[in-house]
This record gives structure tokens, C-alpha cells and sequence, in this order.
């Protein structure tokens, strides 16, 4: 089975959008998004312009502002606080990667936690850790929402993390923990990936290593989700040698278009909820 990122994505927004509707009927405001782009990366450009594109089709108020490469930090964070205490703003997002010279750790923290649709704050962090009601970081939220499409009961299912960045491998982690599953995470001290691989029911490999995990690493069975996107001469490939894995596993994402449309749709996801906690209140 090919887990179809675009078409689980598409439902997802479809709710979405139907969900904001009823919000402005309550309401009589819709969440708003507004993202912060600083400098020309080419893959952060095409990212922002997606967002940009889904906010708008689900109906929030969509904001994009662009700052040249050289924007001092104090002048970033000036404009997050701002945002901060706007009440038309329910999601704030500062595009990774930043140039060298801003603080990335500084920005994460200066965005009020009940905005941050990235779930990278260090109070959602700890929250999503200690169970509590938290933004979620959207690719791991999105491949738990794969994941549940294959199988809807985790419970007990042995899961081998590839990567511990704080982006992706410690909160998929933490997710994969709420559904009862038992975790290992790995690393690139870990001894034998290999091993730790054949022993999972579901792999999920965040790494950047193009086709790192080969057929013969993989259980027959398992269920794959593929976070990995390396450009290479011969085009976009996962994490997982697809062509090899696909044969052995239960279900496996694509790439592109497995958990790359999820992220998205999840962002959208977060604003909407986001925006109905400040207005619950």
C-alpha cells in the first residue's frame, strides 16, 4: 500500500475549510496566518508560496511578509512581538532555516507560545512531553495522521525513530508514546541501524541520508513513513530506497507526496486551533 499524502491532505484541508466557516459564523473572524520569510532560500521561497497558496483556499486571512537576507535580528523580533499583540494574527511562522547572523533559538521563543503553528516553543515542547494539550510540529503531527489511516490502533507496536532533531525525531517520539507504542530512537551513534530497523512494526526515517534504508533493513509488514527530501542527479528521493522497500513493507509514503503535503495541511490544522483556544478563552 502507497500511502497517498496529496489525497489525505486534500480531505484534511476540505475539513479545514468547512470548520473556518463555522468559525466566522461564530465568531464573525476567521484565523489568520502570517508567515515570515527572511532572505532567498529557493526550497524556504517554494514552502512559503505552498502555504501561502492552501491558507487562502481554506479561507484564513493569509499574510506573507518578505525581508532581504540581511535584516537585522532586533528588527525581526520587533515585528514578532507586534504580531504578538494583534488579534487578527492566530498563527505566527518564521521560515527555517535563517541567515547566520539571527538568533534562531531567540525568534522560537520571542513568538507567543498560543501562536506558534510550528509547535517549536519551548513551552509546547514541554507540554507536548508531558502530555498536556500543545501545538504539535507539523511533520511529525502529519505522519501520525498517516500512520492512523493504515492503522488506527498502535497500541504496543514497536517503532524505530531515525533521527533525534527537535524538528522531527524527539516529537514523533512523543507521539508514537501517546499511542502506546514502544520507541527506539536512533542516531548516527547508534551501533547497528540495521538491527534496530528489522526489530520495528513502523519505521519512521528523518535523517537526510538519500535511500539510507535499503529492503533488507525492513520487516515483512512494517509501516514506513518516509520524511527524507534529497535533491540528487537523478531527482527528489526519501530517506527510504523506495524501490527496495516497497516490496517488504505493509504501507510506505512516497516521495515526493507523502508526508511533504501533510506538513502543510497539518500548519493549517495548528492556525485553526490556535485560533479557537484565543477565542475560547
Amino acid at each position: 500500500m502507497i500511502i497517498d499524502g496529496k489525497e489525505i491532505a486534500a480531505a484534511l484541508r476540505k475539513d479545514l475549510k468547512k470548520k473556518v466557516v463555522e468559525l466566522k459564523s461564530i465568531y464573525n473572524a476567521v484565523p489568520g496566518l502570517t508567515v515570515i520569510l527572511v532572505g532567498d532560500d529557493a526550497p524556504s521561497k517554494i514552502y512559503v508560496k505552498n502555504k501561502e497558496k492552501f491558507a487562502k483556499e481554506i479561507g484564513l486571512n493569509s499574510e506573507v511578509i518578505r525581508y532581504p537576507a540581511d535584516l537585522e535580528e532586533k528588527v525581526l523580533l520587533n515585528k514578532i512581538n507586534e504580531l504578538n499583540k494583534d488579534n487578527k494574527v492566530s498563527g505566527i511562522l518564521v521560515q527555517l532555516p535563517l541567515p547566520k547572523h539571527i538568533d534562531k533559538r531567540k525568534v522560537i521563543e520571542t513568538i507567543d507560545y498560543g501562536k506558534d503553528v510550528d509547535g517549536f516553543h519551548p513551552i509546547n515542547v514541554g507540554n507536548l512531553s508531558s502530555g498536556y494539550e500543545s501545538s504539535i510540529p507539523c511533520t511529525p503531527l502529519g505522519c501520525s495522521l498517516l500512520l492512523k489511516k493504515v492503522e488506527k490502533n498502535l497500541n504496543g507496536k514497536h517503532a524505530v525513530v531515525i533521527g533525534r532533531s527537535n524538528l522531527n525525531g524527539k516529537p514523533m517520539t512523543q507521539l508514537l508514546l501517546k499511542e502506546n507504542c514502544t520507541v527506539t530512537i536512533t542516531h548516527s551513534k547508534t551501533k547497528d541501524l540495521k538491527i534496530e530497523c528489522l526489530r520495528a512494526d513502523i519505521i519512521i526515517a528523518a535523517v537526510g541520508i538519500p535511500k539510507l534504508v535499503k529492503g533488507d533493513w525492513v520487516k515483512n509488514g512494517a509501516i514506513v513513513i518516509d520524511v527524507g527530501i534529497n535533491k540528487t542527479d537523478s531527482g527528489l528521493v526519501g530517506d527510504v530506497d523506495f524501490d527496495e522497500v516497497s516490496k517488504v513493507a505493509k504501507a510506505i509514503t512516497p516521495v515526493p507526496g507523502g508526508v511533504g503535503p501533510m506538513t502543510i495541511a497539518c500548519l493549517l490544522s495548528n492556525t485553526v486551533e490556535c485560533f479557537k483556544k484565543a477565542y475560547s478563552k
